[in-house]
């Protein structure tokens, strides 16, 4: 059964940066196509960025520019760069498959923008 679990988030000033882990495992990770999702309060769950299995990145308009994911196989690992952030990124950040698999979504890691 896979396992996926976030971290790296927090509180963080408008302009600043935070960078996202996600841990995954009990799946053959290179194989997938991976993303990030965030839920804001009162929102529903949303794709941010995804990588594919060879590392072909695609973003939503509202972070393109500011936000990057990557990808390390061989740790299994999957990244989300944020810079720039603004306060409408508030949200729990989740990893999970692209698209996602309902029985691999974590308890995600809070990001709160705010000065």
């Amino acid at each position: 059964q896979g396992q996926f679990v976030e971290s790296g988030g927090g509180l963080v000033q408008p302009g600043g940066s935070l960078t996202l882990s996600c841990a995954t495992s009990g799946i053959i990770f290179r194989l997938y196509a991976m993303g990030w999702y965030r839920q804001a309060p009162g929102k529903q769950r949303v794709l941010v960025a995804g990588i594919s299995s060879g590392g072909r990145t695609n973003y939503a308009d509202s972070v393109a520019g500011r936000f990057t994911i990557s990808r390390d196989n061989a740790k299994k690992m999957v990244y989300l760069q944020m810079n720039a952030l603004k306060p409408e990124d508030t949200a729990v950040y989740y990893c999970n498959t692209n698209p996602p698999d309902g029985r691999y979504w974590g308890q995600g890691t809070q990001v709160t923008v705010s000065s």
